[in-house]
């Protein structure tokens, strides 16, 4: 019987969508699958451009049903639906990085588009999607790299009203397709934010320059150039501090995407490391006979299932936002950050047990063990998101506010708040919910129990032995920090999204015995940091913590990773 936590193309029937969601997402699985496995491999390793499958996504209809907002909308089915896109983001992560890497580019080339109110420019968005073509987001340069304060893209008035701009942009996905160049450039006659401009460029224009594909891949990673590229009054999105708002905003939305992306990369190689461990036979007994062996890979399992938990019910939360719930601004760089660095552990914690099979080129799991790399690295980097977190630490440990419930939200619904989140600051304005109720409800469960004792801990140290204004400004401690906060509000999702789903106890239980150990390693870590005081010192290994054992649970678990060999293997 397959595991209903995890992705399984056999079984896979997204029966909660709509039936034209549900047609669409079974749709991608059946063309993957009737392409088999060595097709796959090889299209990815002789680095081919991903031609097919953007035709398939074409003649579907795929990226302009999920990522048409209902207000360019063209049909009915035509809206911007989280729950739905981070399916899909699933489904191609499960299949190849590259097929989702040309898919989450088009996403955050549209971003400044569908915060526009340039009717025109939208309307030729929506026109392009259904073309089936893909988008761009020309922010980042080879100099400066996201830095937008210090962009080196230049707009000259021209006689016409409108610009010229010339300058370059590095590390631009589909720069080599796209029908639409979502650009971020600077006035030269205004100084300051004001001059800030937000333009949409064609990349077949003679004025647009393809330099090269910066990355050995099948993504296009471009670096482009414009030369005297004209710019006129309906080609202009954003001007001023709006521009930089829809910047951050277009980053909001599209970073949401990379933790399940991770999520399908790890269930694929799940399945044929289970597999190939099962079936190995190393000194008369199948390598799951080991101890140590059957131990990383429920430890590797828990912490896949724990990614997807998190992830599913931060969906919940951007779905619900509005001008007056921003809680999405803390959930989100967790998706990006702390999901995507467990997607790293999940793959290492499985290579430990495949050892060289891990790199024959005819395994789903040498891809994996690249592409699982680049995630944390892509729309900020780990430590970026984790001092960004730090921003909302106070306010969600120690000053919780009243909301209402926030259901579970697969319904058909378009997010239209993405596309007016507003400005782009006040963070620490930004107030949540009580952290505590979701520990409540499972306070029975032993590892829960045991890792509320580090969470209140936490609270204790924020409240008494915060940093002070010197360690302030030393980030390696102030990570250290972050690490921690991060683990109670990951443990936090996880126990809403439990109780939603009603989760097996014995998973709820082995996955917080993992948590446990992770906040007391993330302890030892702060105590040695050089700036640490002797009450933080003290603090960190009185937050040490070992994990209940019990290992009638911890056998149960192992049934369930060991049913996983032989559930899924792609056809070749």
């Amino acid at each position: 019987m397959a595991d209903a936590l995890l992705f399984n193309p056999r079984t896979y029937d997204p029966a909660h969508f709509d039936p034209e969601t549900r047609r669409l997402l079974r749709a991608t699985v059946d063309w993957f699958e009737e392409r088999g496995k060595r097709k796959l491999i090889e299209d990815y390793r002789s680095r081919a451009w991903l031609g097919e499958f953007l035709a398939f996504a074409a003649k579907e209809g795929l990226f302009a049903t999920f990522l048409t907002p209902a207000s360019a909308a063209g049909r009915e089915d035509q809206r911007w639906d989280t729950a739905r896109i981070a399916a899909l983001n699933e489904i191609l992560g499960f299949y190849g990085l590259d097929y989702w890497y040309a898919w989450q580019v088009t996403i955050l080339g549209l971003g400044p588009v569908w915060q526009s109110q340039n009717a025109d420019a939208r309307a030729r968005a929506a026109e392009l999607l259904t073309q089936g073509e893909v988008f761009a987001f020309g922010l980042s340069e080879r100099t400066h790299g996201a830095d937008i304060y210090s962009t080196d893209m230049l707009l000259e008035p021209s006689a016409d009203g409108g610009f010229r701009a010339s300058g370059s942009k590095y590390y631009i996905g589909n720069g080599n397709a796209a029908g639409l160049v979502s650009v971020f450039g600077r006035r030269t006659d205004v100084e300051g934010p004001d001059g800030y401009v937000f333009f949409a460029a064609d990349s077949r224009h003679p004025a647009y320059h393809l330099v090269r594909n910066v990355v050995d891949s099948s993504k296009y990673v471009s670096e482009f150039r414009l030369e005297d590229y004209p710019v006129a009054a309906a080609d202009v999105l954003h001007t001023g501090r709006a521009a930089f708002d829809a910047a951050l905003n277009t980053v909001n939305v599209g970073k949401f995407n990379l933790c399940t992306a991770s999520i399908g990369i790890c269930e694929h190689a799940m399945y044929e490391a289970v597999t190939h461990a099962q079936n190995r036979i190393l000194y008369g007994r199948p390598v799951t006979a080991f101890p140590h062996v059957r131990r990383e890979l429920a430890d590797a399992y828990v912490r896949l299932v724990g990614m997807k938990l998190f992830s599913d019910r931060a969906v919940d939360y951007f779905r619900s936002a509005g001008p007056d719930d921003r809680r999405y601004l803390l959930f989100n760089p967790m998706t990006k950050m702390k999901v995507t660095t467990e997607g790293e552990k999940v793959i290492d914690l499985m290579w430990d047990v495949i050892a060289a099979k891990g790199f024959e080129k005819d395994t789903y799991f040498a891809e994996a063990a690249v592409e699982i790399r680049s995630l944390p690295k892509l729309e900020g980097t780990v430590h970026v998101n984790l001092a960004l977190i730090l921003k909302f630490m106070r306010n969600h440990l120690l000053e919780p506010v009243d909301y209402p419930a926030v259901p579970t939200r697969l319904d058909a619904a378009d997010d239209d708040f993405l596309f007016r989140q507003g400005p782009a600051r006040g963070l620490g304005s930004v107030r949540f919910h009580d952290w505590r109720p979701a520990f409540d409800a499972y306070a029975d469960v032993a590892n829960v129990a045991r890792f509320r004792e580090q969470a209140d801990a936490l609270c204790e140290f924020v409240a008494t032995t915060a940093p002070d204004e010197e360690q302030s400004r030393d980030l390696d401690f102030l990570l250290s920090v972050g690490q921690l906060f991060a683990l109670v509000v990951h443990a936090q999702l996880i126990l809403e999204q439990a109780r939603l789903t009603d989760l097996d106890p014995d998973v709820l239980d082995e996955l917080f015995s993992v948590l446990v150990r992770d906040f007391s390693g993330h302890a030892v870590e702060l105590h040695g940091k050089d700036s640490a005081t002797e009450a933080q010192q003290a603090w960190a290994l009185g937050a040490v913590r070992r994990p209940v054992v019990d290992e009638a649970r911890a056998a149960r678990i192992w049934q369930r990773v060991e049913a996983l060999s032989g559930a899924y293997e792609m056809a070749p």
